[in-house]
């Protein structure tokens, strides 16, 4: 006899159980967040942790944003069906058991049947940290960007400015993206110093396919002296993506996660916000 805190919904009846989940993971080793024939992306890996934890047939999940490989997440948030009841705190423990030491949840929340993980996020945030240093990075090798030549703060937030508001971000949106349109509302962008890591952070409404690679790309030539902070208007305006500078690493983007309503409950952050740097 299944106990309360793992009661199997009957297959027949049409309830179930919506869940969330706030999931970290490292994006070096992984195909991205969306799943693939390779089986080897950070969705793969959740689902059959999922699968394997509630032993009760496959489990898919729907995420807030995806990523690219390469790309890691501080607090990735998705959303899936249950048939069976288990305590919050459960959820986290037992799909961590059956995890990779590179993936983790750090939350688990009973949501309402309406809840959807993208449609329902308000905004979505990502930093990108980066290492300015002669030498390469090493202890943090895949985690952080690197340029070798020193970079100046003013000229990059001057041309920050130029992006924040709503624009046609198509100089920095992907061939391959799959945005209906590539009009953007860009909220924030901070860009702080600590040492030799420069720390970059973006929150918007939504984000097209390798827009804050390209962004950074420009405000790293930008920053070094290659072009002046007026020309990061002149990107914008262009409306063409042979304007801008090349895609830069994904080594130092991290998804932060999406911001809902506050009445949903959600936590905006994760214990792996501490540790990043800048």
């Amino acid at each position: 006899m299944l106990s309360t805190s793992d009661r199997l919904i009957d297959a027949r009846s049409p309830l179930t159980t919506r869940m969330a989940l706030g999931v970290s993971y490292n994006g070096s080793a992984y195909d991205g967040w969306q799943s693939q024939l390779s089986g080897r992306t950070v969705q793969d890996e959740l689902e059959r942790a999922l699968t394997r934890f509630i032993a009760h047939g496959p489990i898919r999940t729907l995420c807030a944003g995806r990523t690219d490989a390469g790309v890691h997440g501080l607090m990735q948030v998705v959303h899936f069906d249950s048939p069976v009841v288990r305590p919050d705190h459960a959820w986290m423990r037992g799909t961590n058991s059956f995890l990779p030491h590179d993936i983790a949840v750090h939350w688990a929340r009973q949501v309402p049947a309406h809840f959807h993980a993208r449609a329902n996020a308000v905004a979505r945030r990502y930093a990108y940290v980066l290492l300015e240093s002669p030498v390469r990075p090493s202890v943090d090798a895949g985690r952080v960007g690197w340029v070798f030549r020193p970079m100046a703060l003013e000229p990059m937030q001057e041309a920050a400015q130029a992006l924040l508001g709503e624009h046609d971000f198509t100089s920095f949106r992907a061939a391959q993206c799959q945005a209906h349109s590539p009009v953007k509302q860009l909220r924030r962008i901070s860009i702080t110093r600590r040492g030799a890591y420069w720390r970059f952070e973006f929150e918007a409404s939504a984000f097209l396919h390798h827009m804050i690679r390209n962004i950074m790309g420009c405000l790293i030539a930008i920053g070094n002296g290659n072009h002046p902070a007026s020309w990061m208007t002149e990107v914008l305006h262009a409306r063409s993506r042979d304007a801008a500078a090349p895609t830069f690493s994904p080594d130092g983007l991290y998804f932060l996660g999406p911001l809902y309503d506050e009445s949903l409950g959600i936590p905006t952050q994760t214990a792996a916000f501490d540790w990043l740097p800048g």
